[in-house]
């Protein structure tokens, strides 16, 4: 249930593990209609990409842009500066990459059909919703990945043991004409409190620009109307890290101010059903591990079936090593929302001794330890990395280590150059029949550390 990178992913894996395999996807938008600006990933989802099926994950890699380096600046001229790099792809190239792949393997994709749809008793019988007690479930496996808001989880939150703990900033997902070089974070105070936003490329002329900030100054700033004065407001506020290209918004579905909600889980499956991608978890978007972990569940539950071939066997293992790898990171993800949460005297602690704004070397280094105790040269490391000459020396170590990875996992040798053979599929296991897909699972990033 769903078209995002969960199900399709998931899609993708299974079909290349055993073509037997008869694999639907229910969509609820039209084909080629996609929402969302761009998500970012590294190199350890690239390494699993072109593991698991080298055709799309060439695709992905040519859609993506590379950027490096990532500043925070708070409020004026000076900014701080991390090292390190990361690629980002447009949400609508990546599913439109997706979609194809998984077609081209044979899996069927209905659009324009909602979940909604299919809340009858004799439809949810025949999709094998009922925990299989149809004479003629039609389904041997029904995948609802249908989002962080799923439907298919709420008909049965009581199964799954569903909980979602939902923070307390504002946060609203926008694009900007200002295509940004690095992973760029922008602290500007307000009369009603600080405001802040995530930035990155996503494509060729456009960035990714995620708006965030305190409940109060929320209210007080106005930002949630509807007739695009708060989209003004915030063009105004950000003209200095935006370079007075401002904000923009998508017209068929435009953005929301929302609040986070950390969904979990006691169970992963009941029955015949599991859960995948935002519909089973999600993580703070400060983690930067959304799309990522999607992707990762689908070829974590696809490989669960061709090594189990049983499809409750499968299910409750892909339910055990799941949750068990990610307690650690949602553990790390609450730490980070809170921490964003007390943003306002993370700044006051960030203030020189002698008074006057905020030094954002020293609140830059708070934010990239905020999830425990750091060694003391991790310190002296972080001031050296403000020296412009250090930065280009580990831009040179960076180039290098990205050259080899991507040597080794059988990129182009050049861009433009042609892609190495496909990789061998895995080997056929059993086939089954399953009903997957995927939501509309957030575009994701990271704050550094």
């Amino acid at each position: 249930m769903g078209g995002g990178p969960a199900g399709l992913y998931f899609a993708i894996s299974a079909k290349r593990r055993d073509a037997g395999h008869e694999i639907t996807i229910i969509d609820r938008d039209p084909p080629g209609a996609t929402y969302g600006w761009g998500v970012v990933y590294w190199d350890n989802l690239l390494d699993v990409l072109f593991r698991n099926d080298p055709d799309s994950a060439r695709e992905i890699r040519g859609a993506s842009t590379l950027w490096q380096e990532q500043d925070i600046s708070l409020g004026g001229e000076r900014a701080a500066h991390f090292a390190g790099y990361g690629f980002s792809v447009q949400r609508a190239a990546l599913l439109d990459i997706l979609t194809r792949r998984a077609e081209e393997l044979g899996v069927r994709v209905e659009h324009d059909r909602e979940v909604a749809d299919l809340t009858d008793l004799t439809d949810l019988a025949d999709l094998g919703c009922l925990g299989g007690l149809g004479a003629h479930a039609d389904a041997d496996l029904v995948i609802a990945a249908d989002g962080a808001n799923s439907q298919v989880r709420s008909m049965f939150a009581d199964r799954f043991g569903t909980r979602v703990d939902t923070g307390g900033n504002r946060y609203i997902w926008l694009g900007t004409p200002r295509r940004f070089e690095r992973f760029t974070f922008a602290f500007e105070p307000t009369p009603a409190g600080w405001v802040w936003f995530h930035a990155y490329p996503s494509g060729a002329e456009v960035s990714t620009c995620i708006v965030e900030c305190a409940p109060r100054t929320w209210d007080a700033l106005g930002l949630g109307t509807d007739d695009g004065e708060g989209l003004r407001l915030l063009g105004k506020i950000f003209a200095g890290p935006l370079a007075g290209e401002g904000l923009i918004d998508q017209l068929r579905r435009p953005a929301r101010w929302q609040r986070f909600g950390q969904v979990s889980n006691r169970s992963w499956y009941w029955d015949n059903m599991v859960l995948l991608g935002d519909a089973a978890h999600t993580t703070h978007f400060t983690l930067g591990s959304g799309t990522a972990l999607a992707m990762m569940d689908g070829v974590m539950l696809a490989q669960m079936l061709y090594e189990h071939g049983e499809v409750p066997v499968a299910l409750a293992e892909f339910d055990r090593a799941g949750r068990a790898a990610l307690a650690p990171l949602q553990a790390r993800a609450r730490t980070s929302m809170a921490w964003f949460e007390r943003i306002d005297g993370q700044l006051d602690r960030a203030r020189p001794a002698t008074g006057g704004d905020p030094d954002p070397v020293a609140f830059a280094y708070a934010m990239a330890t905020r999830q425990g105790d750091q060694p003391p040269w991790r310190y002296q490391a972080h001031r050296a990395m403000q020296v412009g000459a250090v930065r280009r020396l580990r831009r040179e170590v960076d180039s290098s280590v990205r050259w080899y990875l991507a040597r080794r996992r059988g990129e182009p040798a050049r861009p433009g150059g042609r892609p190495a053979p496909a990789g061998t599929p895995t080997p056929a296991g059993p086939a089954g029949r399953a009903l997957a897909g995927a939501g509309s699972g957030s575009a994701a990033h990271r704050s550094h550390g």
